[in-house]
């Protein structure tokens, strides 16, 4: 038996160069900054998300028809309510292990969106899209738009009165496209708001056609990073031209399952422990009604303070009246999205350096860049702060007014004087280590070193003896 196995398994690798392909894989060399390891929390939050929507979908009913509540929780007895609705309390009440399901998946949600951005913004931070990195930029910030819309799919699908308002949020931002919008709403949604369809095209997009694309575009950004090698920091031996690190088999493998079980864990005591979207509470969702104190996941909550501040301007171009949450709600996250997308070839084109790079910054040496981008963060730091601008209201025992006005000013006013602290304290840092010296530190290389394919530019030729 042993000897067939053998013979089997040389065979293979005679047609397939398997056994090269395998030693080579299980000695590549990967980095041992913690920083590279944010993607990987992602990836694993993700694997999270699909086990437990897996669960979930074998008990959700994707239905908008109305049926009468007669489970386990009396205070809605007898209420009126949609099927997805009736389905996701039978979920938190009457299914063993449900409503832990629900949560953990909620958690993972919100820790694999998290994820992403800490990810992006070290990507950014650290010049980590530079050439030959561009590609994996762009997949990047399209995976985390995946992630908000599948976050905002799943968190409307209960059909309560919370995220039922959010939906109908949703569907006023839609229908505010020119031209296109009433149509794209209508399409949607079956008809007039809330329409009869939403909830089971929303359930198709949430379980089916959104995880695809991610899961696609996850692969593809692993794919282009196993070939490109990973970016690194200056020092401990590490140069253009090889990584160094610790090799695939056994220690990085070993380092990143344990990763996978700590995210497990974690969300497991997050969904055992911490209680989020107590749908029970907030009752089904009727048009007449919209909760008070309504607050969206932290991922949107961003867009949901730029609706708040934003000032009821009309505008009439072309003769044309645009309504007031057009430019919150979309030219907002379109301007903002399409600078990131650019931002690589905006800053080779300001700088002119087109060169590869394998090793990345640190903030401090590239103070201009930190400086938008501490800017940039602050500004959505302060429109999702905007976002519950009704209990700061509430807690300041302040008019809701007085609120919005404040923040106003302080949108204008806080992103500029934070970058131009953030660029300050670089300047501060690098007279005090400048970047020269940083490079030339001459620290030996600390573990296995691997050159990196593809190589940085063309091999010089030998000079003849």
């Amino acid at each position: 038996m042993r000897l067939s196995a053998r013979r089997l398994l040389g065979a293979v690798d005679r047609r397939l160069g398997a056994a090269r392909f395998t030693r080579e894989a299980l000695n590549k060399v990967f980095p041992d900054h913690w920083s590279f390891m944010l993607g990987e929390v992602a990836a694993y939050a993700f694997v999270v998300l699909v086990g437990t929507g897996v669960f979930l979908s074998l008990f959700f009913d994707a239905s908008s028809r109305e049926v009468t509540y007669t489970g386990s929780y009396v205070p809605l007895q007898g209420v009126p309510m949609s099927a997805a609705y009736r389905s996701t309390v039978a979920l938190s009440y009457d299914v063993n292990a449900g409503l832990l399901m629900r949560q953990i998946h909620h958690w993972a949600a919100l820790v694999f969106i998290g994820a992403l951005v800490t990810h992006a913004a070290r990507i950014f931070f650290t010049g980590a899209f530079r050439a030959p990195r561009e590609l994996n930029w762009f997949v990047g910030l399209t995976l985390a738009l995946l992630a908000v819309g599948n976050g905002f799919a799943g968190y409307s699908l209960p059909d309560d009165l919370l995220s039922g308002t959010g939906l109908r949020i949703g569907w006023s931002v839609l229908i505010s496209i020119p031209l296109i919008g009433p149509w794209l709403g209508f399409t949607l949604f079956g008809g007039e708001f809330p329409g009869t369809a939403i909830i089971g095209r929303l359930f198709v997009l949430h379980i089916l056609i959104i995880p695809v694309a991610i899961a696609g575009l996850l692969g593809a950004h692993l794919a282009m990073v196993w070939r490109q090698t990973h970016t690194q920091f200056r020092g401990a031996g590490a140069d253009e031209s090889h990584v160094v690190g610790s090799r695939l088999w056994p220690t990085y493998a070993l380092r990143s399952a344990a990763l996978l079980a700590a995210v497990a864990a974690v969300l497991a005591a997050l969904g055992g422990l911490v209680q989020i979207n107590p749908i029970w509470l907030y009752g089904p969702y009727t048009p007449a009604s919209v909760t008070t104190a309504a607050q969206p996941d932290w991922y949107v909550g961003w867009l949901e303070g730029s609706l708040r501040l934003m000032p009821a301007l009309r505008l009439h171009p072309f003769g044309y009246r645009m309504p007031e949450v057009i430019v919150p709600g979309v030219f907002l996250p379109l301007l903002v999205f399409g600078l990131l997308y650019s931002w690589p070839l905006l800053e080779r084109r300001v700088t002119g350096d087109g060169d590869l790079h394998h090793l990345v910054d640190r903030p401090r040496d590239r103070p201009v860049r930190t400086a938008i981008g501490v800017g940039g963060l602050t500004f959505g730091a302060v429109l999702t702060l905007a976002g519950s601008q009704d209990l700061m209201a509430e807690w300041l025992d302040a008019p809701v007014s007085t609120v919005t006005t404040v923040l106003r000013v302080v949108l204008l006013v806080a992103p500029p004087l934070a970058g131009l602290v953030a660029w300050r304290i670089c300047h501060e840092l690098a007279e005090a280590e400048p970047l020269a010296d940083f490079a030339a530190g001459g620290e030996p290389p600390v573990g296995p070193n691997e050159p990196r394919h593809p190589p940085t530019g063309p091999a010089e030729a030998a000079p003849p003896p």
